[in-house]
């Protein structure tokens, strides 16, 4: 635990038809859809369908009144994450030290309740228009008040929980959004990347881990360096007009059988450049998983000296070049993929340049 965020308790996505994305995340990747809070359930201003698998959490949110915030925040953005909260033990202590330390208030401290009990909650501003909420479950034995429960199975495909979650911002901003986390949520530098690590010959970018002492919560946090040709840092950055969420990490124990899954669903990965698996094994050394079968899928090989990592990412799952999943299995291995940052990004300026946007 880390000066008082037990863990992310969820994540919440704002998007323009909530029940259409329940269908896509559940059909797609196999979540369940678990909960729904709407007009029905006494929350007339806006629908919201809970999704889980394994240990991820997330709330699918749209707002049905034209005057909602929120839907400036869907003009501005597109669909994408608003809210990246945690557990805590101590609400009052947690919000404190973080507004104490320079954090904005979105939400004072505040308890909220139904038939399964109460609970408190309260939330500060990050970068751009993201959130964090901070929820004390006390008694409470449901998911968040006002949800009821209404179960649709998804077939599963081997996510277990949320291994990073990744957060672009402007140039020159990394540093002060990296000092930021440190000072009100304790969440303390973990690893550096800087632009000789991340680069191609016309883009590159910097990045910095924060993470709590015991690793459970692992935020990197990307800014654009400069290059020949715009990064994709500041491709995501034009299109959310400000810093963002730019993807979740979600972890599997088996990437074959869930890649596979996730294919036949039909999500859609970015392409492993030619060539790639010419010289991995040489980099990466012996596997314990089938590496024809690594290169039939398109997965990314990496290693450090505690051992390997497989990953996977996605093509944006909506219509603009932000939001993204990336698929991660661990063995071993703490680290981010540096070995694969010059592979992903050649290929993601193949889309870039398909986009118009490189």
């Amino acid at each position: 635990m880390s000066k008082g965020l037990k863990r992310i308790h969820h994540v919440e996505f704002v998007v323009g038809n909530a029940k259409q994305a329940a269908f896509f995340y559940r059909k797609a990747f196999g979540f369940d859809q678990v909960a729904y809070r709407g007009p029905e359930t006494g929350t007339p201003e806006s629908v919201s369908y809970v999704m889980k698998q394994g240990e991820i959490w997330m709330i699918l949110t749209t707002p049905l009144r034209h005057e909602d915030p929120m839907n400036t925040w869907l003009t501005m953005h597109g669909d994408g994450v608003r809210d990246m909260a945690f557990e805590v033990d101590d609400i009052d202590a947690v919000f404190a030290k973080a507004t104490g330390a320079g954090a904005e208030a979105h939400s004072e401290p505040h308890a909220l309740g139904d038939d399964l009990g109460t609970m408190r909650t309260a939330a500060i501003r990050t970068y751009g228009e993201v959130l964090h909420t901070f929820i004390q479950r006390d008694d409470y034995k449901g998911f968040l008040p006002g949800f009821e429960i209404r179960e649709i199975k998804g077939q599963g495909t081997g996510l277990l929980c949320i291994d990073h979650i990744v957060g672009n911002v402007s140039d020159l901003q990394m540093d002060k959004w990296v000092d930021w986390y440190n000072e009100t949520l304790g969440l303390g530098r973990f690893v550096s990347y800087d632009d000789k690590d991340i680069c191609t010959d016309f883009t590159a970018l910097r990045s910095t881990v924060v993470a709590s002492d015991d690793r459970v919560i692992k935020f990197p946090i990307n800014e654009p360096a400069d290059g020949l040709k715009k990064s994709q840092i500041q491709e995501y950055i034009d299109a959310n007009l400000t810093a963002g969420v730019q993807h979740l990490a979600l972890s599997t124990d088996d990437i074959l059988t869930t890649i596979q899954a996730l294919r036949d669903n039909g999500v859609e990965f970015l392409a492993v450049p030619d060539g790639y698996y010419d010289t991995v094994w040489e980099r990466v050394g012996e596997v314990k998983e089938d590496k024809e079968r690594i290169k039939e899928l398109g997965i990314l090989v990496d290693h450090d000296e505690n051992g390997y990592l497989l990953q996977l990412f996605t093509r944006p799952l909506q219509d603009r070049p932000t939001l993204f999943f990336e698929i991660i299995q661990r063995r071993g291995s703490d680290s981010f993929g540096k070995g694969n940052f010059k592979a992903l990004f050649e290929t993601i300026e193949q889309e870039q340049a398909l986009r118009g946007n490189l």
